[in-house]
């Protein structure tokens, strides 16, 4: 199934009771990439109270990977929220992280929630994306002249050599738009290449 995924880091702010949140969503594709950009946030905004952010990996409805942290706001208030966004929305593969200055006035709990979900749904909405292209990945196992073949036919549609070990013969993780997959089979099965598909 196809999804769409952020094309750059977007911000947008929102006021709440003179509590400033300022949402930031950002396109991830690792839980490393997650990480490096909460501490990016944390360095922008040092002086906030709070960076709260949820993230998945995959499709919206059925992601691979999510995650999320309340920063130290209430149990439930903030990480939730902004997942619950993520969950409901039309991005995969993308992280929220919403700083918020705390303006002096205290919100409530269910406050915090509404406050945490308009930031996050205001970043989702205003993020510039493009649909993402479903890929596989696979492990190919052959003599040393399989490379070479399957480099180029990598070249031709647009995939890629993730890594390659050498002993007696070669071994190669590829990743590949998966509308290739059928094409690869055919490929591997015709030149003597072991094949097995990675999840």
């Amino acid at each position: 199934m196809n999804y769409a995924v952020v094309t750059r880091t977007t911000e947008c702010e929102l006021i709440e009771k003179k509590s400033r949140f300022i949402a930031r969503i950002v396109p991830v594709a690792s839980r490393e990439e997650v990480n490096e950009a909460v501490a990016a946030a944390r360095d922008d905004y040092p002086d906030a109270r709070h960076h709260c952010w949820a993230y998945l990996l995959g499709q919206p409805r059925d992601a691979r990977s999510a995650g999320m942290s309340d920063d130290g706001e209430p149990a439930g208030t903030a990480g939730k929220p902004i997942l619950n966004v993520l969950q409901h929305g039309h991005l995969g593969d993308v992280l929220i992280v919403v700083i918020r200055y705390f303006g002096g006035i205290k919100l409530g709990a269910g406050g915090l929630v509404r406050a945490y979900s308009a930031a996050a749904q205001q970043a989702l909405e205003a993020a510039p994306y493009q649909e993402a292209q479903p890929v596989s990945h696979w492990r190919a196992r052959g003599d040393f002249a399989c490379e070479q073949l399957l480099r180029h036919w990598l070249s031709t549609c647009g995939g890629e050599v993730a890594e390659v070990t050498y002993g007696e013969g070669v071994s190669l993780a590829l990743k590949i738009p998966a509308e290739d997959e059928s094409e690869l089979r055919a490929l591997c099965a015709g030149n003597r290449i072991d094949l097995e598909e990675l999840l």
